[in-house]
């Protein structure tokens, strides 16, 4: 076996977690006390040792295969290395000859090749994503087939995912969380105006570069607007991510549009700004009961650092009405705006007025019409603690002169 497919094999072998970084280092060094000519592969050593099974090795021998299958079947390109697998497709990191500038090339997998259905919806994300011309959108270059070989190649985002930092347990602070949301809010803004809608904004879906540029990614489940035919076909059936779907999409409703978007991108910034996903649940049914039934529990609840103009903001994004939210990504971009600048919103949720937002800022605890919440509870109870303090030193001053006049009498 060669050499590089022994790194494959032992990258693989991590990232899958079959082995561990010192198992695989023990077997690497075992096999360099071997000549080269007798060396066995990579594979056979880690399940002599007992480190991995024989089914886990054959199973990694035959991913490694098909990739290497791809490898100068797409004309232009020269794949590098898989970088990612999903259900639906698998992403390879690759070098465009043409242009001497690397890629990332979607391929469908076999398994889905000789279903027209998967076909053409795999063609139609290619299609979709090249409308759209947008710094803040994952840019198409090509779509085609090649020896039996369905392939989308894109831009290559050389960085992470939110979803990597909050899986490492990051907590965004509220103005990282901003200029993201921000910088996505104007991609939605571009993709909306061309007719187009995402439906599954989530964190996995986004990219940051390393100088800080934020992509969104993944056209996958996107549909103009103008397709009735597609609603049709859809009618009552729930397409989407279930921690941060919109309660149309739950529902299956026909007329879906740039609203639900909206809503799953205020679920992303409710993640990003607490930690915790809108809803939770032990199964998706459960966790998009809650989103059609459930009251939000407020963003600023979870994190009391939050402003209220933030909390707002996110809850008007993550209205169940679509009427209630924000009702195009042009009104949103311009409250995230004032926000960023340390001002009120204009177009958040019309039942919150710009006085009660100046009285939340400044700490006074209010009722909000129709609402039992407090805002903000923290606020109320320093309040209090600082009432009995002061009570207790007037009342100590008091009697301080009282007695201080019995002893000079």
């Amino acid at each position: 076996m060669a050499g590089s497919t022994d790194t494959i094999f032992g990258r693989l072998a991590l990232e899958r977690s079959f082995c561990s970084e010192v198992e695989l280092k023990d077997c690497r060094a075992a096999l360099k006390e071997i000549s080269s000519d007798k060396r066995p592969a990579l594979a056979s050593v880690m399940v002599k040792k007992g480190y991995i099974t024989k089914s886990q090795a054959a199973r990694l021998l035959d991913e490694i295969k098909k990739q290497q299958e791809t490898q100068g079947q797409i004309p232009g390109y020269d794949i590098i290395e898989k970088i990612g697998s999903g259900a639906m497709a698998i992403v390879y990191k690759a070098k465009q000859k043409s242009l001497d500038r690397t890629v990332a090339i979607k391929v469908l997998p076999h398994k889905f090749a000789a279903k027209d259905n998967y076909v053409d919806r795999f063609y139609k994300e290619g299609q979709l994503a090249a409308k759209l011309n947008h710094n803040n959108i994952v840019q198409a270059i090509d779509v085609g087939q090649a020896s039996g070989l369905y392939y989308f190649v894109m831009e290559y985002v050389e960085g992470k995912s939110i979803y990597d930092d909050l899986s490492a347990g990051k907590v965004f602070s509220e103005q990282e969380a901003l200029e993201i949301i921000l910088q996505l809010a104007r991609a939605l803004e571009h993709a909306h105006a061309q007719g187009l809608i995402h439906r599954d904004i989530k964190p996995k879906n986004i990219m940051i570069t390393k100088d800080g540029t934020v992509k969104l990614a993944d056209l996958g489940l996107a549909r103009t607007t103008s397709d009735v035919e597609a609603a049709e076909n859809e009618k009552g059936k729930a397409f989407g991510t279930p921690f941060y779907i919109a309660p149309e999409q739950i529902r299956g409703d026909v007329n879906i549009d740039g609203r639900a978007d909206v809503y799953g991108l205020g679920a992303t910034f409710y993640h990003m700004v607490t930690g915790q996903v809108p809803f939770n649940a032990p199964n998706p049914k459960e966790v998009m009961k809650k989103h059609l039934k459930e009251p939000l529990t407020p963003p600023d609840h979870i994190n009391v650092t939050l402003s209220a103009g933030v909390a707002i903001i996110i809850e008007t994004m993550m209205a169940k009405d679509p009427n209630e939210r924000y009702q195009n990504p042009s009104d949103l971009v311009k409250d995230l705006e004032a926000v960023s600048k340390g001002n009120s919103p204009v177009f958040a949720a019309k039942r919150v007025d710009i006085d009660t937002l100046s009285e939340l800022e400044s700490g006074s605890p209010v009722v909000i019409e129709g609402d039992t919440r407090m805002y903000p509870e923290n606020v109320i109870t320093r309040y209090r603690i600082i009432c009995a303090v002061l009570s207790a030193v007037i009342l100590l001053l008091i009697l301080l002169m009282v007695f201080g006049k019995g002893g000079t009498q």
